[in-house]
């Protein structure tokens, strides 16, 4: 219990620190629709919200429904979406997901978990992003950003995105869950990188117990 304290004390004074310094939308990924964030989104894995955006610009102006990119031929839309890497595994997913949508939902964006784990090429990274952004259900996203601040904080000890995403829910109220994944995925990409965090422009280091890396 003194643990799960301490973490806690910790979770709440990272967010109460980075809250006022990043405000930013729920998400920087650009979409009109809910499908199209739920296709951002699948894009996004291994590459930078960016590029993703430079991609769906010319992408959903050529293809706006599910029925659109079921029809469109694989190679086409490998092609299309080449710049966001892994396309043949996105193709694949996207096409799946696109068919999933049409079978289960009428081609509609179910607004739960249970349903859009259903679709093929979506786990619950990619189900938080959307029903997080689109139906402002609180969530929490758990991406590499999330993941590596989490374990470098002491916020969890597990590797697997899906116990990082329970033991954040332990931590904050629920209607700051997806606030604190946003927070952590500014500071990710901003100051606390991968290979190098900037120790001098962090203002949650004295909250980091890895503060020797």
């Amino acid at each position: 219990m003194k643990g799960l304290k301490k973490k806690m004390d910790t979770a709440k004074a990272v967010f109460e620190t980075l809250d006022p310094l990043y405000n930013r939308k729920k998400t920087a990924l650009i979409y009109r629709t809910p499908f199209q964030l739920l296709i951002s989104t699948i894009l996004s894995a291994q590459c930078t919200d960016e590029r993703v955006n430079q991609v769906t610009n010319i992408l959903f102006k050529k293809y706006k429904r599910p029925e659109d990119f079921i029809n469109v031929p694989i190679a086409e839309l490998e092609e299309a979406i080449r710049p966001t890497g892994f396309f043949r595994n996105k193709s694949k997913s996207i096409k799946g997901c696109a068919i999933g949508l049409l079978d289960l939902y009428g081609g509609e964006v179910p607004s739960t978990m249970e349903e859009m784990l259903k679709l093929p090429g979506v786990g619950r990274k990619t189900a938080n992003c959307v029903i997080g952004a689109v139906f402002d259900i609180p969530v929490v996203v758990v991406d590499t950003h999330v993941k590596r601040l989490t374990l470098r904080l002491g916020l969890t000890k597990n590797q697997d995105p899906d116990k990082i995403e329970k033991d954040i829910e332990k931590l904050l109220p629920e209607d700051r869950w997806r606030r604190f994944s946003d927070l952590l995925i500014y500071h990710g990409r901003e100051v606390c990188k991968a290979r190098k965090p900037d120790h001098a422009r962090c203002p949650i280091f004295s909250q980091c117990p890895s503060n020797s890396i």
